[in-house]
Formats: C-alpha cells, structure tokens, sequence
C-alpha cells in the first residue's frame, strides 16, 4: 500500500520547518511549497491526498488556491485544510466557504498537531465539505 501523500503550502521557512520535525516519523510522505502557483502545480503532478493551505501567501491567496482547486477536476476531492494564523471571528467560515473541509490554526498545538493529519487523511469526507477541527 502506497503511503498518504501531504502537501504543505506554506511560505514561512520556520513553519516549514516545525511542520517538516513534527511530522518525520509519521507514514506518509510530505512536500512542500512556498507559493499557491507553486502548490497549484505541484497538486496536479502529484494528486495528494491532503494539503495544508496557508490562507496568507504572496501572490495568490490560500483560499483563492482553494477555490482553485474545488473547480480542478482533478483536485476537487483533495481534502484541503487551512493552516493559518488567522483566528478571527468569521474566518473560520472564510475558509470554509472557500472550500476548506477544515481548519488548523497557528501557532501549531505540537502536541496534537500529527494526530490532527492523521484524522483528515482517514477521513472518507475528503472533499465533500465536512468540518473537523
């Protein structure tokens, strides 16, 4: 059995970093990139199984990727997490109605932080709009 592919968009160095340490030892394998453009293609070369979207990026945002994705035929049922720092009233929802099936928020609770990618890869929701947190 092929192991779960997850791609972190993300363009802060350090939370590439701490993402990179604190998911090591977990079986799946991780890629990264530092821009939505970069993320977009990368997506459509390696159809992953989840994506951790930054919802700041440079360039185009992350939940105007999401929306990007959602209209992919290839991506749509990607499971795409927003992964943010954005923890105020209402962005949540953003996210959500970007197309997001849920939502980490930064800075990263370590503790839980590979149990929370374990659930939304094993969730059979994937793409369909259900919320975890």
């Amino acid at each position: 059995m092929t192991q779960p592919t997850v791609l972190v968009i993300e363009d802060n160095a350090l939370n590439r970093k701490l993402v990179r340490v604190l998911l090591s030892q977990e079986p799946f394998s991780l890629l990264f990139a530092e821009t939505a453009e970069e993320g977009l293609e990368l997506a459509r070369e390696i159809s992953p199984d989840l994506i951790l979207m930054d919802v700041r990026l440079p360039g185009i945002d992350g939940l105007e990727a999401t929306r990007r994705i959602r209209s992919d035929e290839q991506l749509r049922d990607t499971t795409v997490v927003a992964f943010t720092a954005h923890a105020m009233r209402g962005d949540r929802e953003k996210a959500f109605s970007a197309g997001c099936d849920g939502y980490i928020t930064k800075p990263i609770d370590t503790r839980n932080f590979a149990e929370q990618v374990h659930r939304f890869l094993a969730s059979p929701a994937q793409g369909k709009g259900v919320k975890y947190q």
